[in-house]
């Protein structure tokens, strides 16, 4: 069957640094990603390393950031600086006036 792949050790730290730098809540990420299928709890198993998010997530990630997907997925990299006005274009921004 062959050795399994190597996981990336910091991974789970980038995602919670991505989401914690857009002020975006663990309820609100699914649906900021684009994809409210997500649990807010596969967030924190993503965030905590416990699950490894599928490519699909990861990009995501990374269109959601305006960072290279490169950025996330190497170790050797650290993430870039994060603009802060982000929004995902399928999904309106936390609107906190509602």
């Amino acid at each position: 069957m062959g050795r399994p792949r190597p996981k990336q050790k910091r991974l789970g730290e980038k995602l919670l640094q991505i989401r914690k730098k857009l002020d975006i809540s663990q309820d609100r990420m699914p649906e900021r990603l684009g994809r409210p299928d997500l649990r807010p709890g596969r967030i924190s198993e993503y965030e905590k390393s416990v699950r490894e998010p599928v490519l699909s997530v990861l990009l995501a990630y990374a269109r959601l950031a305006r960072i290279h997907l490169e950025y996330i997925v190497n170790d050797a990299v650290n993430l870039p600086p994060i603009p802060v006005d982000v929004d995902h274009p399928l999904t309106p921004p936390n609107d906190s006036s509602l």
